[in-house]
């Protein structure tokens, strides 16, 4: 599982790219870094369907009038042709990490609504000088140091922190929690999504949507083939397939009788050995 950045056509890096040296006229010297996690850096992108994710890193908290031109440029790109979902963050939370991680600006499709009030009325609801904190950036950061790209700035090493990996684990067992919930409401991306969290927690494997449903195929039981390769047709595809309650809810029950059983296994080792370091600690005082 590489990226495969060389792979993709022209239109997909001609917009990456331009969104890069856009945003740096916009941040000047304030810039640090451009980097891609998700499916365009682990090689499942899909066109139809797929967003642009990205963190881009800059050298101190950004004013409220950078974040109001970010705001300007996103909502003119995102969906020219490609949804982006991106977070700004400056050096001093990556460098001092604490979870959830602290973030300078945000967006994504969620928000335009939002910034366009805001711009539109010259508000300030939204677009302002608070600093704010997302789970979602302990997964973000484990998956740009397992398998990220850089298109600008500085290695990757040299610029995210190591996330414990309780930080990664509480970060995807929230989104998952939300699976868990509105699996028929949000069929395709809950079912692939609770499938990469058991995968993860079984064997480890930081994963694409599309390594996990392609897994999901090979390793789940036969009764469930047929569900993810309706779930697989309708990501890929866009075409939309009638999925039964009773199909959800057996596949909902297996994955989460198996994900608590890995999870509780895992805290009880944590827990163990933190209580084994204590009194190591105490043996040496």
């Amino acid at each position: 599982m590489v990226n495969s950045w060389g792979a993709y056509s022209m239109e997909i890096k001609d917009f990456v790219i331009s969104l890069l040296y856009k945003m740096k006229e916009i941040l000047n010297e304030d810039f640090v870094g451009f980097y891609i996690h998700g499916s365009l850096a682990m090689g499942g992108f899909n066109s139809k369907s797929s967003d642009i994710d990205v963190l881009v890193i800059t050298n101190k908290t950004m004013t409220v009038g950078t974040k109001r031109k970010l705001a300007e440029l996103l909502l003119r790109r995102s969906n020219e042709p490609f949804p982006i979902e991106i977070s700004f963050m400056n050096m001093e939370p990556l460098n001092n990490w604490t979870h959830p991680g602290l973030f300078d600006f945000h967006f994504s499709e969620i928000w335009r609504g939002r910034y366009q009030e805001d711009l539109s009325k010259n508000s300030y609801h939204y677009l302002n000088g608070d600093v704010r904190n997302d789970a979602d950036l302990a997964a973000h950061i484990t998956i740009i140091n397992h398998r990220g790209l850089r298109l600008e700035g500085p290695p990757i090493a040299e610029v995210f922190p190591y996330v414990p990996q309780s930080h990664f684990i509480a970060s995807i067992m929230g989104d998952y929690q939300d699976c868990l919930e509105n699996i028929e409401e949000d069929t395709v991306y809950c079912v692939i999504n609770l499938i990469r969290v058991y995968w993860y927690l079984k064997e480890g494997v930081i994963s694409s949507k599309q390594e996990a449903a392609n897994w999901g195929l090979s390793s789940l039981p036969e009764e469930f083939r047929f569900t993810i390769i309706k779930v697989m047709k309708c990501k890929d595809e866009k075409e939309h397939y009638g999925f039964e309650k009773r199909e959800l809810l057996t596949l909902k029950k297996f994955i989460n009788q198996n994900v608590q059983v890995l999870y509780n296994r895992m805290a009880d080792l944590q827990s163990t050995s933190i209580s084994f370091k204590k009194e190591n600690k105490i043996c040496e005082d």
